[in-house]
């Protein structure tokens, strides 16, 4: 776009000229930017004319948001701005053309001269005197243009130290001008291939992560800037920005030393190999001493006079063309991405306030940390009668280690099971030796006929004896595992304050130790009952052994007759009996006591179950009920404990996370701020 002098508006087509338009709501979320361009075709550009445009002092409010978000560092927080970003091949001409486009004279020399990402603000004012001034670590440093190639190397080894290296830190050079377009642009090193001159030697890589750091986002525009004497497809500044931007809509290439390379440039840039979507322009460097003015009039005479360069279409050569489309393309990049810009920092605002709020609160008083000690001994307790009594696991739908009464369940059937197969596999051999052998030696001055008692209790208790490891294991395992689940829901209530969970968790442990020795202690007791006497009102027995007892007879039958020594026995199966071929006297009792004992083991063992399972769940409900506060109560607030005030100790992980989260919230309604005063001001403009 640009300057129509008033004498000569009436000489062109008034439909070609438009405005910026900008409407928004009251909260500025719902925002919609239009930027019309002027037809280059209706009003050439002189090369007299300051390199500005007539719309400049509607976009300067908007490229001043957007500067001012870049210095908020608003990108910390994962929001992109729309940057023109200016690649380029070492020596391919970069710093001319921003010399030329700033009117100022950069830092030259050997090897890389930019070794920190440079964003150069242009801004265009009607003063005749140049303001200029460095930005960087967090310091303002006025120059002018004689110095300013001089402050910049400065500023440069001040970031990036006195060697060759470069550094990821950027500077600002501000430039406020009379003629200069308002323009804010990033200058990055020059990409080089082979380090010298002292170079670090993975300097390519250094580079190439710098650039595409700053090209990758969808929001950058890539300004490369190719030598005419060059083939563009060679570049690596061209690969690069395809890389990141396959259909060139973002890339627009500016060429440089087309004077001294004018053949064949016009067929280069119009066959466009390298796909570069914004265009192409063409422009001459400024050469030894001339000013900024003679260069612009040199290159005027060039792209006219000159037989091949001439040519070329004048929408694709000069300087004042290449700022205008810079400024036409910066237009409508901030068009397009203010909007979503406006709308990403609400949303992360709003995420960000949420998430502050649902920190915990900053104990500050002991009455407020003991109204919080309070609170969580409450919702533990809570949760531990859901998942420990009353089997609901809202809490923990997917962790089903959690679903502590089935889990209990499965623990408990698990034990039934191993109890019952627990006894040894009985051979054909050994049917009734053992029975024989007490009965034998049990045998007192009395009737024959008459079952000792004390050959029962004998028996008796060394099944008992055999199994009696497996219920002080199982209650073990059933501790440990209730150990696990308290000390989950301990630390998930009390994670907010480190040191009461440390204290709950010891509390935890000590109280499920001594709750564990306590029922170790009762099984024990139970196994000496089942030793002592044997006794039992369960119908069931003398059901089972009338039941058994009817094999009596296959028994007696493969004993008494001469065809087989195979019986059928009840529960037992098929038993070979001829190993009692030479016992006699005592068969018939040994079998009596063998089905006698069976019948009692199917009690003894369902009774043991029974009662350890009952223990448990008084056990657990006493836990839950009074015994795992009144521990936790007397480990925090008894002598050895930590007493009440160590609540408002806060987690340092919980202190950064509330510094971040208020610097964030700080730095993103600022920013929101920055965008609303600008938005209506153009707005207000606009009306």
């Amino acid at each position: 776009m640009e300057w129509i002098p008033k004498q000569r508006v009436e000489q062109v087509n008034k439909s070609k000229f438009k405005q910026i338009v900008v409407k928004s709501d009251q909260e500025h979320s719902n925002m919609s930017i239009i930027v019309c361009e002027v037809d280059e075709s209706v009003v050439p550009l002189s090369s007299h004319a300051p390199i500005v445009s007539s719309y400049n002092e509607k976009i300067r409010p908007l490229l001043d948001a957007i500067d001012k978000l870049r210095n908020l560092k608003v990108t910390q927080e994962g929001i992109q701005l729309p940057t023109i970003v200016v690649v380029g091949d070492q020596s391919s001409g970069k710093s001319s053309v921003l010399e030329s486009l700033a009117g100022i004279s950069l830092p030259r020399g050997q090897g890389i001269c930019t070794r920190v990402p440079l964003i150069m603000r242009l801004h265009h004012h009607s003063k005749p005197e140049s303001e200029l001034h460095l930005e960087y670590c967090g310091k303002v440093v006025s120059t002018d243009e004689l110095k300013i190639a001089e402050s910049i190397n400065m500023a440069t080894a001040e970031i990036a130290g006195d060697g060759k290296g470069i550094s990821h830190t950027p500077l600002t050079l501000v430039v406020k001008k009379n003629g200069v377009p308002d323009l804010t642009m990033v200058d990055l090193p020059g990409i080089t291939r082979v380090p010298v001159h002292g170079q670090p030697e993975n300097i390519y890589e250094q580079i190439s992560g710098i650039i595409m750091e700053y090209i990758k986002p969808e929001e950058s525009i890539i300004l490369n800037v190719l030598s005419a004497t060059v083939d563009f497809p060679t570049c690596e500044s061209i690969r690069m920005s395809q890389s990141v931007d396959k259909t060139g809509d973002r890339t627009l290439a500016v060429v440089t030393k087309s004077d001294k390379s004018p053949e064949g440039l016009r067929d280069k840039v119009m066959a466009d190999d390298v796909n570069i979507g914004l265009g192409y322009v063409c422009v001459r460097n400024r050469i030894g001493d001339e000013s900024y003015e003679e260069a612009r009039m040199a290159e005027s005479m060039l792209f006219e006079s000159h037989p091949l360069l001439s040519k070329i279409d004048k929408s694709m050569v000069s300087v004042p063309v290449l700022a205008r489309k810079l400024v036409q393309i910066q237009a409508r990049i901030i068009a397009k991405c203010l909007p979503e810009i406006v709308k990403t920092i609400n949303a992360k605002l709003h995420a960000n306030v949420l998430e502050l709020n649902n920190l915990p609160q900053k104990l500050s008083t002991v009455a407020e940390a003991f109204t919080a000690f309070m609170r969580i001994l409450g919702l533990s307790r809570e949760s531990l009668k859901k998942l420990l009594v009353r089997g609901e696991f809202d809490e923990y739908p997917d962790n089903k280690n959690m679903h502590s009464t089935a889990r209990l369940a499965e623990m408990l059937d698990k034990f039934s099971q191993e109890l019952k197969s627990s006894s040894p596999f009985i051979t054909d051999e050994k049917f009734l030796i053992d029975e024989i052998f007490v009965l034998e030696e049990t045998r007192s001055v009395a009737l024959p006929n008459f079952l000792p008692r004390s050959a029962f209790l004998h028996l008796l208790q060394l099944k008992v004896q055999a199994i009696s490891e497996i219920p002080v294991s199982f209650v073990g395992k059933v501790w440990d595992y209730i150990e696990t689940v308290v000390v989950e829901i301990l630390t998930h209530h009390c994670e907010n304050y480190p040191p009461l969970q440390s204290s709950t968790k010891r509390a935890a442990l000590n109280l499920i130790a001594k709750m564990k020795e306590q029922t170790t202690c009762r099984v024990l007791e139970i196994i000496e009952m089942e030793k002592l006497a044997d006794y039992t009102c369960d119908p069931e027995y003398m059901a089972l052994w009338n039941k058994l007892m009817k094999s009596h007879a296959n028994f007696k039958e493969a004993i008494d007759g001469d065809v087989s020594w195979v019986a059928d026995i009840e529960s037992f199966g098929k038993i070979d009996l001829r190993h009692l071929e030479k016992i006699s006297g005592v068969r018939d009792v040994a079998f009596d006591l063998k089905m006698r004992l069976t019948s009692y083991w199917s009690i003894v063992l369902k009774r043991m179950v029974d009662s350890i399972a009952l223990y448990l769940l008084m056990a657990l409900k006493k836990l839950v009920n009074q015994g795992m506060e009144e521990e936790i109560v007397k480990e925090v607030l008894g002598p050895q404990g930590c007493g009440i005030e160590r609540l408002m100790d806060e987690s340092p992980s919980f202190t950064i996370k509330r510094e971040r989260l208020n610097q964030s919230i700080g730095l993103l309604e600022e920013s929101r701020d920055v965008l609303a005063k600008i938005i209506d001001r153009i707005a207000i403009a606009d009306d």
